[in-house]
């Protein structure tokens, strides 16, 4: 796995992102449906957290099989790559954050998905004509965006990428220093009631898994194509 990927813009057609989708992929086909979605031109960008509560979990891997579907590696694929892989994980904890599904797989088929989630990025960046945008999931340790992504490619550091992946500091502290080096920083894994952008950080997961409803970014505009169900 490469922890960083960059991608080059999409000149065809439109770049989405959307936040945490728990294995609640019926309800993200629809929001894709209604904003006209074409998987011919158009690519949609996660950040992280596939699976876990919902009850589509399995799903994931068809998902990431999509040539048009990418994501950054969030902390409930990283639990399920801990676990296999023999890292500490807190099993009780793991499964009433909704990891029962995988818990209970068989080896054989824990390693199908954890062989899939290990070669999700930490961090991606998507140029696009208005400047380069980001996503992680949870957060950046670092204010400027080149620093992280060469201490990504140099090698595995347990910080940054606990910082990368499990993070809520931003939020708590209302923090709106912007992340240099960026259009925008894309995140998601504290839920949030609507989009809040604090500097130039975008704070994505909107509850679609949950009581929520998914949001749906154009990466050219900044611009929420589904701030709201019925909008």
């Amino acid at each position: 796995m490469s922890a960083f990927r960059r991608m080059t813009a999409n000149t065809r057609g439109r770049d989405l992102a959307v936040g945490d989708i728990h294995g609640h992929f019926e309800r993200l086909q629809e929001c894709l449906e209604a904003v006209e979605f074409d998987p011919a031109v158009d690519r949609l960008f996660s950040v992280g957290d596939l699976v876990d509560r919902g009850p589509a979990s399995p799903q994931a891997l068809e998902w990431l099989a999509k040539p048009w579907f990418h994501a950054v590696q969030g902390n409930h694929e990283s639990l399920a790559v801990n676990h296999l892989r023999g890292g500490r994980v807190d099993l009780d904890m793991y499964r009433a954050a909704g990891g029962g599904w995988f818990l209970d797989l068989p080896k054989t088929e824990q390693a199908r998905f954890v062989e899939a989630f290990e070669r999700l990025p930490i961090a991606l960046q998507i140029d696009t004509p208005n400047g380069p945008v980001g996503l992680l999931h949870a957060d950046s340790p670092f204010d400027d965006w080149e620093h992280l992504c060469v201490n990504l490619q140099a090698g595995d550091d347990p910080e940054v990428r606990e910082v990368c992946q499990w993070s809520r500091r931003r939020l708590k502290e209302g923090d709106s220093r912007p992340v240099k080096g960026l259009r925008a920083l894309l995140v998601g894994h504290t839920p949030v009631l609507e989009v809040k952008v604090l500097g130039n950080v975008w704070h994505l997961d909107t509850g679609g898994w949950s009581r929520g409803h998914f949001s749906l970014l154009e990466l050219r505009g900044l611009t929420l194509l589904s701030p709201r169900p019925g909008a």
